[in-house]
């Protein structure tokens, strides 16, 4: 007889989200940006198969990424390991959040991922995100999360405080490569307390150095994109609050 999705083999890590679980960028002291998701199959010793994209919300999760991962054999004759699922940065970025669309995605997203992975982490995002600060809408987001999560039986993983320079990039949303790790490393702890075998710390993983020189080339380049940032949020306050008849 051939065997159930709960008897076949287990594999690996899935994962579904935005740009910053699909990983990619500049390098931070030569270490190369990756998921952290990635980092964190490479921690747990499993196989990675990752489907976020760049940009997406919660409907592109739900609408096409599932589907990938239906259509690539992904999602069939086997449970996997662990499922995550990281979204709502660019739900709540945009000027149509709707928290109650939002909540019907993100359940259907936990739905799918409950019935094939044996641990499902779901995880918030940061308070101060972006510039302008998405702001109220960050914690409405994040309050779904918790709750659909906890109806689920996914662990939760709380970035609502996360951010420092070398962690997070000078738009003030998308993590550094230090900061991808810092973040595999948070799920791994959550991870091992629930019961996985974590293999190895990704931090151990990673080789380099930091001159004067270096550092302060970094320096000089994140307080020139801080800037233009800033300048950016500052201009489209003074749009917004302007009649729109001087628009």
């Amino acid at each position: 007889m051939p065997s159930s999705a709960a008897d076949g083999p287990r594999l690996g890590v899935i994962a579904f989200g935005d740009s910053i679980t699909n990983g990619g960028g500049e390098l931070q002291w030569g270490v190369a940006l990756q998921s952290w998701a990635l980092w964190v199959a490479r921690g747990l010793g499993l196989p990675f198969s990752g489907f976020a994209v760049d940009g997406a919300g919660v409907e592109n999760v739900v609408g096409e990424q599932i589907a990938a991962a239906i259509s690539r054999g992904q999602a069939g004759g086997g449970r996997y390991h662990l499922g995550c699922l990281y979204v709502g940065v660019n739900d709540v970025r945009g000027f149509d959040w709707d928290p109650s669309r939002f909540e019907r995605g993100y359940r259907e997203a936990l739905r799918f991922l409950g019935e094939r992975c044996d641990r499902v982490l779901a995880v918030t995002a940061p308070l101060d995100l972006g510039r302008p600060r998405a702001g109220v809408k960050v914690r409405e987001c994040n309050a779904v999360i918790e709750r659909v999560a906890r109806e689920h039986g996914a662990l939760v993983l709380d970035l609502s405080g996360f951010g420092a320079r070398n962690l997070v990039m000078a738009d003030h949303v998308h993590p550094t490569a230090f900061g991808q790790i810092a973040i595999a490393e948070r799920a791994l702890e959550l991870l091992a307390a629930d019961g996985m075998r974590v293999a190895v710390r990704p931090s151990s993983l990673i080789r380099y150095e930091i001159t004067r020189r270096k550092r302060l080339r970094g320096d000089l380049v994140y307080l020139y994109r801080h800037l233009k940032v800033s300048a950016r949020a500052l201009a489209l306050r003074v749009w917004f609050s302007l009649p729109r008849s001087r628009r």
